[in-house]
């Protein structure tokens, strides 16, 4: 039986230039643009005409160059014949409806050969400010924009964040450009009509409309995922591209899809202008973007974990592990704390605390309320200034020896030998049980863990070899509850509740 895998396009905004895009002035630019009224409705159909024409002269293409080898997926160009053959046959089907000339499509870049791409921004500023997706043009080695009335202007790109997904682009102009404002996200609701502009498959300038499906979308794009959910028609090459809410203003910038075929399936996700203008702000200002950290790994509280620590409730972020020479680790958090509110602000989700610390100045100072072993505190944290992950080391345990049967987890532990801390690269520092292998179907293998794992804790002891573990495992075993262990994997730590297997 076949199964049809839908796509996440993260980055699947961006549509090559292998297909020439067909684009002419389709406005007229004026110096600046007010608010639209709220659109009339034409026999029951809402008409979006009066907003269109007042917003589209400050959405741009964007077109960039990018180096040599710099792109090599389907974000940018065609990743085979078929999809090329697609467009092709799409771009035939267009000519002959729109009496437009089918133009023969340009080869597919070499690994030599520079890479293409188009996607969208928009104006927010008449001195020439411009915002993309980082996605569009943090790579690229020349971009120009193409204006709604047909100029093309060079651009530098000023700043940019991968986090989450912006740019910051500049041109020069020798008079003032059409712009348009950001508008409150916090305001959005589910329902309400928006409409898209943007350059869907290098077409040009292109007018979708739709509604808000959803809000607070996590895709797993990345910690600051947030979406607003919309089901105006998205496509690759709207990346960067605005969506307005009824009264003109920014609510938007649309950047991923969900699609088993790469075009629009009538679910796409827009960066909500709330969390898109402060780091907009911070590029133009410092061409960067600071964000506050406080040393830890953190994790999402489970029903099982709540219940083997004796918790209330699924709220908060439990501390995994606490770096080293960190503010947290100065602040005297512990692995096992749970994080509940920031300065009197709940913190419902992990996703609350990476927003509220990433968003703290570092040398700020924050007052963290954290549970711990039953009793609530307070304790104060200086925020520092946070810093790019470093790599992963792999670790590998399929050579271990094991020393230890099978438990009703579904664990073989071994000792972590000399030869076993070598293959792993790992120090001194690092203790546990290493976990040998993992039973198929076994509780173990349901929470996630896999040989190579090394286990440091089982319920609120630290265990430092197999026979530690497997008496502190067997108590907890007698007890027919789940049991909370700390488990190192590559470098980082996290907690996860396990239940023994049913006899």
């Amino acid at each position: 039986m076949t199964k049809t895998k839908t796509i996440l396009s993260a980055l699947a905004l961006t549509t090559a230039l292998t297909a020439p895009a067909l684009i002419a002035p389709l406005f007229s630019a004026p110096a600046a643009i007010a608010a639209a009224p709220t659109a009339p409705t034409v026999s029951g159909v809402q008409d979006f005409s009066d907003l269109a024409a007042k917003v589209s002269p400050a959405v741009v293409n964007v077109a960039v160059t990018m180096k040599a080898g710099a792109a090599g997926d389907d974000e940018v160009q065609m990743s085979d014949r078929s999809q090329q053959k697609q467009m092709e046959e799409f771009m035939q089907r267009f000519g002959e409806r729109f009496g437009q000339p089918m133009r023969p499509m340009k080869p597919q870049p070499k690994a030599n050969q520079k890479a293409e791409a188009v996607g969208t921004g928009f104006i927010i500023d008449p001195a020439g400010w411009i915002v993309t997706n980082h996605h569009v043009a943090g790579k690229a080695d020349k971009i120009v924009v193409t204006m709604a009335d047909g100029r093309k202007l060079n651009a530098k790109m000023v700043g940019g964040d991968e986090k989450t997904d912006l740019a910051l682009l500049k041109v020069e102009s020798d008079k003032a450009l059409p712009f348009v404002e950001f508008g409150d996200a916090t305001k959005v609701r589910v329902g309400q009509a928006v409409m898209a502009v943007g350059n869907p498959f290098g077409l040009g300038g292109t007018v979708t409309t739709g509604i808000v499906s959803a809000r607070g979308r996590d895709i797993h794009s990345g910690p600051f995922d947030d979406y607003i959910q919309t089901d105006a028609a998205i496509n690759r090459g709207n990346s960067g591209g605005p969506l307005f809410d009824m009264e003109g203003k920014v609510i938007g910038i649309n950047t991923a899809i969900f699609s088993p075929t790469g075009g629009s399936v009538g679910l796409g996700f827009a960066i909500p202008s709330s969390l898109a203008q402060p780091v907009v702000n911070q590029l133009k200002t410092n061409g960067k973007v600071e964000r506050g950290m406080l040393g830890v790994q953190i994790q999402p509280m489970t029903g099982e974990l709540s219940q083997s620590m004796a918790y209330n409730g699924e709220k908060g972020a439990l501390v995994a592990q606490v770096q080293p020479d960190s503010p947290a680790l100065a602040a005297g958090l512990k692995s096992g704390d749970v994080i509940v509110s920031v300065d009197g602000k709940n913190v419902d989700t992990i996703k609350d605390l990476t927003r509220m610390i990433s968003a703290t100045k570092p040398g700020a100072s924050v007052k963290l309320g954290v549970w711990r072993d039953g009793k609530d505190m307070t304790v104060t944290a200086k925020v520092g200034d946070q810093k790019d992950e470093g790599g992963i080391v792999k670790a590998k345990a399929e050579k271990a020896d094991k020393t230890a049967e099978p438990l009703s987890y579904g664990v073989s532990l071994a000792p972590l030998s000399k030869e076993a801390r070598e293959e792993m690269k790992l120090d001194d520092s690092v203790k546990g049980a290493l976990i040998a292998s993992v039973e198929a179907g076994s509780p173990a293998e349901e929470m996630g863990l896999k040989a190579g794992d090394i286990l440091q804790q089982v319920g609120r002891e630290a265990v430092d070899s197999p026979k530690a573990a497997v008496e502190k495992l067997k108590e907890a075993k007698d007890t027919g509850k789940p049991v909370l262990v700390k488990v190192y994997r590559e470098g980082m730590t996290r907690f996860v509740a396990i239940s023994p297997r049913a006899a």
